[in-house]
């Protein structure tokens, strides 16, 4: 059986203690996940993108076609990845994974156009104005920009790695979540994203729990932080100074139309 180290509390000096690590949950858990969360996406977005034909739906600007196209594809590579570890084809994983990671740059920028794009549009999540809908998908792409940025730099530590980009991905589902029939069980999309955000990020830390007995360090800081992202972006789109910053972002996006 694998084993993984862990620090006992005391002096710099001590040994790490190596505790098994059932690697066939460890797959198990990391696929369903991938599983899991290729659903939400499919789900949220398929009467709007993928029954409407992707390609083909009526999307109201070009750049939500890219945009789209490009999220999928992370998605696929997401989930084809956790597929290659269960099948434990650990290099082609590498090495598919190398490609991969050229990939998160590009949805940056394709996240970020796509936000700018939707507030010069005036678009609207549900009651809340352009300006505070602007909060939900800017702050979530730059919280993935910090996670995949700590994936990319953990890449050889496969324990670190896994779960940053588990939960960058988990990050990217917030819209998706939104979009799911939350009425059916009494709740506002708004509700029910914050409240599938949490579900999906305390599977992280259970599952942490379980296998190693503890919360893994990269879980420790990357979970909390994912969750308040997804929970506090609506009223940080509610202070002034959001407001301020919307505004002067609105202009800048004015002058290049």
């Amino acid at each position: 059986m694998a084993t993984e180290a862990i620090r006992t509390p005391g002096s710099l000096a001590s040994r790490p203690v190596y505790r098994p690590v059932n690697r066939g949950l460890e797959r198990a858990f990391f696929g369903g996940m991938a599983i899991l969360l290729c659903v939400v996406v499919i789900v949220g977005f398929a009467p709007t993108y993928f029954a409407a034909g992707m390609l083909r739906a009526p999307l109201p600007s070009p750049i939500l076609h890219v945009h789209g196209a490009a999220f999928t594809l992370w998605m696929v590579l997401f989930l084809v990845q956790a597929a290659l570890i269960s099948a434990k084809r650990v290099k082609w994983h590498r090495s598919l994974g190398t490609i991969a990671f050229c990939l998160p740059p590009v949805m940056i920028v394709l996240g970020m156009w796509a936000a700018l794009d939707a507030l010069h549009r005036k678009v609207s999540i549900g009651p809340l104005d352009p300006a505070v809908s602007l909060s939900i998908p800017l702050l979530g792409i730059s919280w993935f920009t910090v996670l995949i940025w700590a994936a990319w730099s953990t890449r050889r530590r496969p324990d670190a790695h896994k779960r940053l980009i588990l939960l960058a991905t988990i990050a990217l589902t917030d819209a998706a979540l939104g979009r799911l029939p939350w009425s059916r069980v009494g709740m506002s999309p708004a509700g029910g994203a914050v409240t599938g955000l949490g579900i999906l990020v305390l599977l992280v830390v259970l599952y942490d729990l379980f296998a190693l007995h503890r919360i893994h360090r990269s879980t420790m800081w990357a979970a909390p932080i994912t969750f308040a992202v997804g929970a506090l972006a609506v009223p940080i789109g509610m202070t002034p100074a959001w407001h301020a910053m919307a505004r002067s972002l609105d202009s800048m996006v004015s002058r290049l139309y």
